[in-house]
């Protein structure tokens, strides 16, 4: 059998996507959410394993810009759409395409790339680590109140349409994401994913709503939620599913929470995917009645070691050298030097002795600072060759607010 790597022509797209549907289900998509997909694709750095005339293999690489610690927005490629055929598994084609890609990502000079996970165990091997990760929890708010800070009242709340807000949502989104690791940079056409919302992927919930929070009548703050009405003997047993809540400071985001807190004839809100650190922690009478759960989200991989840990800042000096295992990228592999700072960073190649021992996974991990070198040691992941260097770049890596991904890719 003979497997053909190709970058993904145009008219072949269709087929290709089929692939990708059969391999996650074969449930077609609504045709707005395909033709989304379709108009995002950047076919030059997309991929196709083809079997003859048969397509066996996908995987694409977005060009994104990802925030890093100090604010940076590093360019990152945004792996996605990876599949192989059912018939064609065990044959080597996933991972000639995943060598492919790094390969093709290292040409294009961006120093990461980065990946949410359908099956999470697959990406290890290639040098994927979990950087970041989401809470998802469901607030009964028959139990549970929500104390928020002085100047609440003070915010003006207005409900309106993700598409008839889109310019305020987008230019509160764009404020946001220096300040957070592991935030995606809008891309031209990518403010659309807010808008994409299927009847058929809604499960009896109302169309998504937008709520503006405003403040002498600028927007600092929004948020896109949907009910769904239900009854039980008792009465009225309805939810409000929350998909995005933003804003630009304390008082607008609690105004946010109680609003949708209060929404009439429900009895809970089901928020998806927030920080770990998220704020609504603080607000409620009662965690233990929100019962908040944790997943990985965000996988990061270094593509070029040096360029990668020289684009972000560090909480505190750090001078170490580390002992890199990359067996899948040997480019990669060696010692590096880092020094730097809050200030900025520089690592090169050096002959000097280790500090410290890890493969790529755990620089992964550790990059956006929510995952701690001292924690992967503990995993006997990160191996200590200086007495106190461990302790010393943990504290240097980590970050003072939890990194976080807003959206799937």
């Amino acid at each position: 059998m003979t497997i053909e790597l190709r970058v993904l022509d145009p008219a072949e797209w269709d087929n290709w996507y089929g692939v990708l549907e059969l391999a996650f289900g074969g449930v077609q998509e609504a045709d707005e959410e395909r033709k989304l997909w379709r108009d995002l694709t950047e076919h030059e750095r997309f991929l196709g394993a083809w079997d003859g005339d048969r397509c066996v293999g996908t995987a694409g690489a977005f060009s994104f810009r990802l925030s890093v610690p100090g604010g940076k927005a590093v360019p990152a490629a945004g792996v996605t759409m990876v599949s192989v055929a059912g018939t064609h598994r065990r044959r080597g084609i996933l991972t000639s395409m995943m060598r492919r890609q790094l390969a093709d990502v290292r040409s294009w000079g961006e120093p990461l790339a980065v990946l949410t996970a359908s099956e999470p165990v697959i990406y290890g091997r290639f040098g994927y680590g979990a950087a970041t990760y989401a809470a998802h929890t469901t607030i009964d708010t028959t139990r549970v109140r929500l104390t928020v800070p002085e100047g609440t009242d003070g915010i003006a709340l207005r409900v309106t349409t993700p598409t008839e807000a889109l310019d305020a949502t987008e230019a509160v989104y764009a404020r946001l994401v220096a300040g957070r690791p592991g935030m995606l940079e809008r891309r031209p056409g990518w403010e659309r994913l807010a808008l994409l919302d299927p009847p058929g992927d809604r499960e009896g919930a109302s169309p998504r709503l937008c709520v503006l929070a405003e403040r002498d009548g600028e927007v600092v703050g929004y948020a896109h939620y949907a009910i769904k009405p239900d009854w039980s003997f008792a009465g009225a047993d309805g939810s409000v599913s929350v998909h995005q809540l933003y804003g630009l400071d304390p008082v607008a985001e609690a105004a946010l929470w109680r609003f949708l807190c209060s929404v009439d004839l429900t009895a809970r809100v089901k928020v998806h995917s927030r920080p770990v650190d998220d704020a609504w922690q603080h607000l409620v009478s009662d965690i233990r009645r929100c019962e908040p759960t944790l997943r990985e989200i965000l996988f990061v991989r270094l593509v070029d070691v040096g360029a990668a840990l020289a684009a972000r800042t560090y909480q505190t000096p750090v001078d170490v050298v580390f002992e890199v295992a990359d067996a899948f990228c040997p480019w990669n592999e060696g010692r590096w030097r880092l020094t730097g700072g809050p200030a900025g960073a520089e690592c090169v190649r050096t002959d000097e002795a280790p500090d410290l021992a890890l493969s790529v996974r755990e620089l992964g991990s550790a990059y956006l600072g929510g995952v701690s070198l001292v924690s992967l040691a503990g995993a006997g992941r990160v191996r200590e060759l200086r007495e106190g260097a461990l302790l010393a770049a943990s504290v240097a890596f980590g970050s003072p607010v939890a990194p976080w991904l807003p959206h799937g890719f």
